[in-house]
């Protein structure tokens, strides 16, 4: 059985492999120009190889075959993540059309479900448990898999930020997975496995990517990450009986999701196709309240830190005895846990949001606040004295 050196030994292979061949996957993009420019939406200031999605595949599958069992749905999981890394290498040169993208992203996690690495039940907490058949399970794992690749694509926007968040949140999933009783989720160590391999790619890939970057994971990167991210929730948490089960993947990855459910309402409300890039990002906000790259990242990782920690905490908490009962002390240390992420998560939306904002609105005339509106375009403005 699978234990947790393995997963330290699997991660640090993986983390050796992606960063000796970072650079080799930088030189691949000079060669065939596929290379980000500087754009007016964009955060960097000089061009950019992609690709570095190649050398976190190259890492993970080499840990990959060494360390997992190759039996379905294992391979599966495995040769999804050498297709759509392939996708995304050449959405990285050629710039597919959005639905190719999305038709590529599908079958990938169609390959994924119909071998078997699909949500074919889960526990509503305090409910019931609920069985799938196998087309609505598999449907909803391809839709569930889209959404997370789509989430960590759209996140990938400033120096470092995509690779951090991934690798907290494997983490967090690794520690998770290996705590999960092999009866009630058998692959939850195999999930334990991928997730560690998953935060030492990114790990290995952040020794060239933080900030100043001189590569960029590109699409093959960020949509890798994110298919095997929600691989390990369906392999290792999704199927518990547990609260954590249905909640962890929403909390441990809140940041890019709400990033992107951000965005993408924002481009619904003024009618823009949601696959139309913009600056309303998460790291666009930041940047024009005048937080440097570093700055931003820190930021983010800080609140994905905080919030994976209170899933964490909602594992291995023992706020309740398992029988419908609350332990008093115990569950203050909960409440309290909550309440810090709860106000971290206030903060930051109200920081990027809202501050400072309605006192400029009033001194504005109605064609600049559409105009404003319209674009994201707001200024800094300087604190209260």
């Amino acid at each position: 059985m699978l234990t947790g050196l393995d997963a330290l030994s699997a991660g640090g292979v993986a983390a050796a492999v992606t960063a000796a061949l970072t650079p080799v996957s930088a030189r691949i993009a000079q060669r065939v120009g596929a290379i980000d420019e500087p754009r007016d939406r964009g955060l960097a200031d000089r061009p950019t190889p992609r690709l570095g999605g190649l050398a976190i595949v190259a890492g993970v599958l080499t840990a990959g075959l060494i360390w997992l069992p190759f039996h379905e749905p294992l391979k599966a999981v495995l040769a999804a993540a050498a297709f759509i890394t392939l996708v995304g290498a050449i959405d990285d040169l050629l710039d597919l059309p959005p639905l190719v993208k999305l038709a590529g992203q599908g079958f990938a996690a169609w390959i994924v479900a119909y071998e078997g690495a699909r949500v074919d039940n889960f526990t509503l907490p305090f409910i019931h448990r609920v069985d799938l058949s196998k087309p609505v399970a598999e449907i909803a794992t391809v839709i569930g898999l889209v959404l997370i690749m789509n989430a960590v694509n759209l996140s990938d926007g400033v120096d470092g930020l995509a690779g951090g968040v991934c690798a907290i949140a494997a983490a967090s999933f690794a520690i998770i997975a290996f705590d999960i009783p092999v009866l009630t989720a058998p692959l939850a160590p195999a999930a334990g496995v991928i997730a560690a391999i998953v935060a030492g790619a990114a790990i290995g890939f952040l020794v060239w990517n933080f900030a100043p970057a001189r590569v960029f994971m590109g699409d093959s990167g960020s949509n890798l990450l994110g298919l095997l991210l929600g691989c390990v929730a369906v392999l290792g948490t999704v199927k518990t009986s547990a609260l954590i089960g249905l909640i962890a993947p929403l909390v441990i990855l809140a940041v890019p999701f709400l990033d992107t459910t951000f965005v993408v309402l924002k481009r619904m409300k003024y009618r823009r196709p949601v696959y139309r890039a913009d600056a309303n990002h998460f790291h666009h906000r930041f940047s024009r309240i005048g937080f440097s790259p570093r700055r931003t990242v820190a930021y983010l990782y800080a609140w994905t830190l905080t919030l994976a920690g209170a899933a964490l905490a909602l594992r291995f908490v023992p706020y309740t005895d398992h029988h419908g009962h609350f332990r008093a002390g115990w569950s203050a240390v909960m409440g309290a846990i909550l309440l810090l992420a709860l106000a971290a998560s206030v903060y930051l939306v109200y920081l990027l949001e809202i501050l400072k904002l309605r006192r400029r609105f009033r001194r504005e005339s109605e064609a600049q606040l559409v105009q404003r509106l319209e674009t994201g375009e707001f200024d800094a403005v300087d604190p209260p004295r």
